[in-house]
């Protein structure tokens, strides 16, 4: 069974910190030692700093941390953050000069939101590495879901609050698969199991109604194709036994899960882009793990958003009228 609201591999440690007046913050996944990694990216506006570490032809078997964070590219300096704490905890790759921690970053556009010249920085990057933990639990409007949006087809005025969820699964062999997705789309976010539009770009400034992005393209509206503001980011991690390769590919597969609840997903304006982690000694068939990645994806894609609060900024998903999505995809 699939539980969201929960972050949990065994080796891996996860932590926030955030600014909810500024709205922005970061999240940093804390990896195990032997950990690998992939990574695939389907967007096309994706910001990030040594991202090219997880390519299956790098030197680096893995990355020591990961770090997502908002504030655009000024926040990719909060890695520098990480890095120092890393070489404080002894961690880092080894060379003749010292330890060089490996901490690739990525970010989401979310200077629109709060203030706009408050950008997570090193210091907030400790904070989190100091915060983190196993079985994290927290979600919504935390780490670098602070100042997600989604629904952007009329610009951020007419856009809901984005956030960021959580979804694990374990099964009886002792396979652990969770993923975390941080979720700031231009389009908006379906209920996959309903197809009914769960936060997503509103008619009015004022209103809570919505409008279907996907209705109006098929009627023939356009968009600027310089709309700023989005970008959706995963991380998958397993305690499957798993190579560089094999690690590229469950991140490629996991984007299948992206593809479900955003609407339109991938576009031209959104850096979407997932990062597969692995540690562990479980034997898998990769057509298994890739379908457990996918489920979990799409439903922490859900869940960023049931959970999302507003920060009194823009209306929520549990803001909108009629019974809102809870029970399994909410906070427990």
């Amino acid at each position: 069974m699939i539980e969201t609201g929960i972050f949990s591999v065994p080796g891996f440690l996860v932590g926030h910190a955030q600014d909810t007046v500024a709205a922005t913050g970061l999240t940093v996944v804390l990896c195990p030692a032997g950990a690998v990694g992939g990574i695939s990216i389907a967007g096309c506006a994706t910001g990030s700093r040594e991202i090219d570490c997880l390519e299956p032809t790098h030197l680096v078997p893995g990355p020591h941390a990961l770090l997502l964070t908002g504030g655009s590219a000024f926040g990719l300096g909060a890695a520098d953050g990480v890095m120092a704490w890393l070489v404080e905890q002894g961690v880092g790759f080894p060379t003749r000069a010292g330890l060089v921690p490996i901490v690739p970053a990525a970010v989401i556009f979310d200077l629109p939101l709060g203030s706009a010249e408050v950008r997570p920085g090193p210091d907030m990057a400790r904070a989190a590495c100091r915060a983190a933990r196993t079985d994290s639990r927290d979600q919504g409007s935390v780490g670098a879901g602070c100042g997600a949006t989604v629904g952007k087809f009329f610009g951020p005025e007419r856009a809901m609050k984005g956030g960021l969820g959580t979804a694990s699964i374990r099964l009886d062999s002792g396979l652990v698969v969770s993923t975390l997705a941080v979720v700031n789309a231009f389009g908006d976010v379906i209920d996959p199991d309903t197809g009914t539009i769960v936060a997503g770009a509103r008619l009015t400034p004022d209103g809570a109604d919505l409008a279907d992005t996907t209705a109006l393209f098929l009627s023939g509206r356009t968009v600027s194709p310089f709309n700023e503001g989005n970008t959706s980011l995963v991380v998958v991690a397993t305690n499957a036994r798993l190579d560089k390769v094999r690690a590229t590919r469950l991140a490629g597969q996991a984007q299948s899960g992206l593809a479900r609840c955003l609407r339109p997903g991938h576009s031209l304006v959104d850096g979407d882009l997932v990062v597969a982690l692995a540690a562990g000694d479980v034997v898998v068939d990769d057509l298994l793990l890739g379908a457990l990645a996918a489920e979990t994806t799409a439903r922490a894609v859900v869940s960023a958003v049931v959970a999302a609060d507003g920060l009194g900024l823009l209306p929520a998903h549990a803001d909108l009228p009629g019974p809102s999505l809870t029970g399994p995809r909410g906070n427990g």
